[in-house]
Formats: C-alpha cells, sequence, structure tokens
C-alpha cells in the first residue's frame, strides 16, 4: 500500500485513499526502507466530511502499531482488517469514492475477531445488502466465476441449485459482456468427474441444478455450453474460445487461474452496488514487513478497477 502511493503508473489515473491506521504504515516503512505517507487525513476529518484530492492515508485508528507482531495471525489484526474493509465500503456506498480495491485479509484472523463471514465476497455481499453476488477472477487470459466459494468441499453439493447457478451465469455474463464490448462467450462446468458421467458420477447434480440454469441462460440469449467436465474446460484451445468459465467450487477454478495469472489476475465481486476489486492472492504472511512483496497484482487491480468505473460513468452518460 504504501509504494501504491506513490507508483506514477497509479497516479496518472486516479487517486489513492488508503484505509489504514498510519502509526503501522509508518512503522513499516521504517523497518523496510519506504517513504512514509506523505497526507495523513484522522479518520474525524474524514467523518466530518474533509475529501481526498491527493494520495491520502485515512487513519482509522483500529489498531495500535506497537499492537502489531508481522506474520502473526491474531483477532486485533482480522478485526482492523474488517475495520478497513467496512469504512472503505462505507465511502463508496456514500459516494464519496468512485470504487474499493481491497488487499488480501486472512480469513483465520477474521473468525478470530468474530467475523461470521469467511471472506471478502461475503462480507460485501452483507455490508451493501447485495441480493446476489460472486467472484470472479480475471485476466487477459483467463476468467473464472464460482457459484460456491471459501466452503468445505463436503457442503458443495447441498449450495448448489439451479437459481444460484443461473444468477452466476447471468452476472458472469453481464460483466464480460461489458468488458469485451461485445456478447459473452461462456463455459459452465460441472460439479462431479465427467460432469457426472450421464449420473455415473455423483447426485446427478448437473441433471438436476446445472444443466437447467444453462437452458434458462440460453433462453436469454446468453452464448454458454456445459456442463463440461473441468479437466477439459481449461485446456488452452478451450479457454481461448470462451470469455470466462463458471466453475463449482474454489480450487475448481483457482489453480488453473492461478498456474496462468497469478501475477496479473484481478478478483471481481459481481453482483454489488459498488464497484470492488481486489488482488487475487493471500497475505503472504512469511514475508511479512520484510520489503519484498511484489506489488504487480495490485497495480493491475487498480488498472482495472479504474476501467470499470470509466465503463460505469460512459453507460451512465448513455443511459440519461
Amino acid at each position: 500500500m504504501l509504494r501504491l502511493l506513490a507508483e506514477p503508473m497509479v497516479l496518472e489515473h486516479c487517486v489513492p485513499a488508503v484505509f489504514a491506521d498510519a502509526g503501522v504504515l509508518e512503522r513499516v516503512a521504517g523497518i523496510c526502507g519506504l517513504p512514509e505517507p506523505s497526507r495523513v487525513l484522522p479518520i474525524e476529518a474524514w467523518a466530518g466530511g474533509e475529501a481526498v484530492d491527493e494520495p491520502t492515508v485515512v487513519d482509522c485508528r483500529a489498531i495500535a502499531a506497537d499492537g502489531v507482531e508481522p506474520g502473526l495471525v491474531s483477532a486485533p489484526c482480522g478485526r482492523a482488517a474488517y475495520t478497513y474493509v467496512e469504512r472503505a465500503v462505507r465511502a463508496v456506498m456514500d459516494g464519496r469514492l468512485d470504487a474499493v480495491a481491497t488487499g488480501p485479509i486472512h480469513k483465520e484472523s477474521l473468525r478470530l475477531a468474530g467475523i461470521p463471514q469467511p471472506g471478502h465476497t461475503e462480507i460485501l455481499a452483507h455490508l451493501t445488502g447485495a441480493s446476489r453476488s460472486c467472484m470472479l477472477l480475471t485476466s487477459d487470459r483467463l476468467s473464472v466465476s464460482f457459484v460456491t466459494t471459501h466452503v468445505g468441499y463436503a457442503e458443495v453439493p447441498d449450495l448448489m441449485s439451479r437459481q444460484r447457478v443461473l444468477d452466476v451465469i447471468e452476472l458472469t455474463a453481464e460483466t464480460m459482456t461489458g468488458l469485451r464490448g461485445r456478447p459473452a462467450r461462456m463455459a459452465v462446468c460441472g460439479l462431479n468427474p465427467h460432469a457426472g458421467e450421464g449420473g455415473l458420477f455423483g447426485n446427478r447434480e448437473e441433471e438436476r441444478h446445472i444443466l437447467p440454469a444453462i437452458e434458462e441462460a440460453r433462453s436469454q440469449g446468453i452464448a454458454v455450453e456445459g456442463p463440461t467436465s473441468a479437466d477439459a474446460a481449461f485446456l488452452p484451445h478451450r479457454m481461448e474460445e470462451v470469455d470466462a468459465i463458471v466453475c463449482m467450487y474454489h480450487d475448481q477454478g483457482h489453480i488453473p487461474f492461478k498456474q496462468v495469472a497469478f501475477d496479473s489476475g484481478v478478483n471481481v465481486t459481481l453482483g454489488l452496488p459498488i464497484i470492488r476489486t481486489s488482488v487475487d492472492h493471500g497475505t503472504a504472511f512469511d514475508i511479512a514487513w520484510k520489503g519484498v512483496a511484489q506489488p504487480t497484482s495490485l497495480f493491475h487491480v487498480i488498472a482495472l478497477t479504474v476501467r470499470l468505473v470509466r465503463k460505469g460513468r460512459t453507460a451512465g452518460e448513455r443511459a440519461t
């Protein structure tokens, strides 16, 4: 985040406001030899309506600088991370900022802090009151969205339904059509090996949930195929033939996506009333505060965020 505040490639396109604790960032800067934030806005001044017109740290004062031990999972850090997300989301919901781009959060720290939602996607849906949402990982080479995300494998079948699969298809098609500037072409993975092999594997989830959702999407004019066996969906030539692949569970899409776009992928939460993006990697506690983390993914996130904001404004102008 410290690099973000001074990166010319970022500042050329937007004015970043980082919701964090200034004391923590200053301590990190001293340890890692990075420049300290040039402007710090106390949370009281922000709440009082003071604007952000230059790169700024909004000092949330959620945790004391000496209360952070680098690389340690803790409840106070989980609570602070949630506070930053909550205040940033509120700022966008109130129209004070255009979009929110988040860094990674540690799910165990969230749980220790008593946060009931397991990850960003669920937190954002809760904070914004979204009736439906899903995770999209997108890059120039591959885009994948998810019917389920941060749940155990045993829970996945019970969380599937025709409507849930259809929601993810619709949300993905809408976003990818906007990004591509033409109707999106999509594929949907099956849940079971060989997409169930006609009921041979699993409990006919493909026939009960996935295929009816695909047929409904087609009736709406969405170009979508499947259910497709996941081991075939991610073959190189197949990935080139579609704009996005809808996956049934976390690792079905995350593993192939990170194989081809670990440094350039962007996480977008679909279905929210705001624009929200994030890096597609984790917290990397093993290198915390060592000054060696690469900000490349975050810069890709900012670039796509700016693009989505501009597309949203253009769409609004067309609508009026």
